[in-house]
C-alpha cells in the first residue's frame, strides 16, 4: 500500500470521521510504516479498531503503555490511534493515540481525584431522559457541564413521549433547566421525533448517548440503525428502572452515514473539572459574578449579592441557582482536593461543605 493511499483510505474511516486534518496530523505515522484506525470497542485489556482494511482485535504496545502519564492517556473508544498492521495474527498493535478533539469524562465513582474518560472526538452528545419518571434536574445540568466543558454539542432527548400525558408540560420545565440548549421529544416506541434525532447526525458525524438505565438509549440507537443491534431489556414496573444493559461503550457505523457511541447507564455522574463548562451552562449567573458587593460572595447567604437579587427577582430560575450552587461546591472541592488533599480529606470525613458560607466578607 502506496503512502499516498494510506493518507487518504477507503469510505470505511471516512464514515466515520476520518478527514485531511488527521491525516496531516498522522503523517510521520505513516512515514513509518503505522495506519490509521479508530478505537470502536474496550473490553478490558484489549480493544477493536476499524481500519482501512477492516476491524481488528487490538492490544497496547509495550512502549505506549509504559510511557503514559495516565489512564486518561490510554485509547478511548472514539480515539483515532496509529496501528501496526499484523496481519498473520489478524490482530494490530497500537503505537500511538492522536491528540483528542473533543471528550466526555467524569469523576470516577468513590474516588476523591481521578478524571475516567467516557468517549472522544464526539460532535453531539444526546442526553437522555424518559418521560415516564420525573426528569431529575440535578442530573440533567451534571450531564450539560461535562459535555461543554469536553466541547461537545448537547441535545437533550426526553424519551418515551407515548408514555406521558403532559409532554408539553415537561418540556416546559425542562426547558428552564437546560437554558438554550436543544431539546426534543422523542418515542423510540412509535418513532415520533426520530427523524429530527437522525437530522443530527451528520456525515462523519460522532454521537454519545448518556443516561441512566432504563432511558431507552439501546432501543434509541437501534430505531436510528433500521434493526436491533444493542440488546435491550425491559424496564421494571415497580420502580420504571433498568437493567444495565449496554455493558461497555461501543462505537456502530449508522448506515447513511455518521456514528454513535453508545455507553452503559449511569448510576451517577459525579462532574470533573469543568470551569468552561460552568460558564456555558449557566452563563446568565456568570454574567453576575463580579457585581457582588463581596469580593468573596458564596451567593448564599451575603447581603448584596448580585445573585441571590437576581433570584429573588426572577431574573435567575431558582432551580438553575441551585443547581449552580451545587455544581460550584464540588469544583471547590475538586480544586481543593487538587492542592491539599490532607485537607480535603478531613472535610469529607467531617462532611463539611467545601465552601463554608458568610454573612459578611471582603468589600471588592
Amino acid at each position: 500500500m502506496t503512502s499516498n493511499s494510506q493518507a487518504h483510505p477507503p469510505n470505511l474511516l471516512s464514515e466515520v470521521g476520518w478527514n485531511e486534518v488527521l491525516a496531516r496530523r498522522c503523517q510521520k505515522d505513516l512515514q513509518k510504516g503505522l495506519v490509521p484506525g479508530r478505537v470502536t470497542g474496550e473490553e478490558k485489556h484489549f480493544y477493536r479498531v476499524l481500519t482501512a482494511q477492516g476491524e481488528y482485535i487490538a492490544q497496547i504496545s509495550g512502549k505506549f503503555l509504559h510511557g503514559s502519564g495516565a489512564l486518561t492517556d490510554l485509547p478511548k473508544v472514539g480515539d483515532w490511534v496509529a496501528v501496526q498492521l499484523l496481519l498473520s495474527e489478524q490482530k494490530v498493535l497500537i503505537h500511538r493515540a492522536l491528540e483528542r478533539r473533543t471528550c466526555l469524562s467524569r469523576r470516577v465513582p468513590g474516588r476523591e481525584l481521578e478524571e475516567q474518560v467516557l468517549a472522544s472526538n464526539v460532535d453531539t452528545a444526546f442526553v437522555v431522559f424518559s418521560l415516564d419518571a420525573p426528569v431529575v434536574t440535578y442530573l440533567l445540568q451534571r450531564y450539560l457541564v461535562m459535555v461543554l466543558e469536553g466541547g461537545i454539542r448537547p441535545i437533550v432527548v426526553l424519551n418515551k413521549s407515548d408514555l406521558c400525558d403532559c409532554v408539553e408540560d415537561v418540556i416546559r420545565e425542562t426547558r428552564e433547566v437546560c437554558g438554550e440548549v436543544p431539546l426534543v421529544a422523542v418515542s423510540a416506541e412509535t418513532g415520533e421525533g426520530l427523524r429530527n434525532l437522525r437530522s443530527s447526525i451528520g456525515p462523519g458525524d460522532t454521537v454519545v448517548f448518556i443516561g441512566a438505565s432504563g432511558v431507552g438509549k439501546s432501543t434509541l440507537i437501534n430505531r436510528l440503525y433500521g434493526r436491533e443491534v444493542q440488546a435491550t431489556t425491559e424496564v421494571r414496573a415497580s420502580d420504571a428502572k433498568g437493567r444495565h444493559t449496554t455493558t461497555w461503550r461501543e462505537l456502530i457505523l449508522l448506515p447513511g452515514g455518521g456514528c454513535v457511541i453508545d455507553t452503559p447507564g449511569l448510576r451517577e455522574f459525579q462532574v470533573w473539572l469543568a470551569d468552561e463548562g460552568m460558564r456555558r451552562t449557566f452563563p446568565e449567573i456568570v454574567a453576575l459574578l463580579g457585581n457582588c458587593q463581596f469580593r468573596d460572595c458564596s451567593h448564599t447567604v451575603e447581603k448584596g449579592c448580585a445573585i441571590l437579587k437576581a433570584v429573588g427577582e426572577n431574573r435567575i430560575s431558582p432551580i438553575r441557582y441551585k443547581n449552580y450552587i451545587q455544581l460550584s461546591q464540588e469544583q471547590r472541592f475538586l480544586e481543593l482536593a487538587r492542592q491539599r488533599p490532607d485537607l480535603a480529606r478531613r472535610r469529607r470525613a467531617n462532611q463539611l461543605s467545601p465552601h463554608k458560607a458568610r454573612r459578611g466578607g471582603r468589600r471588592a
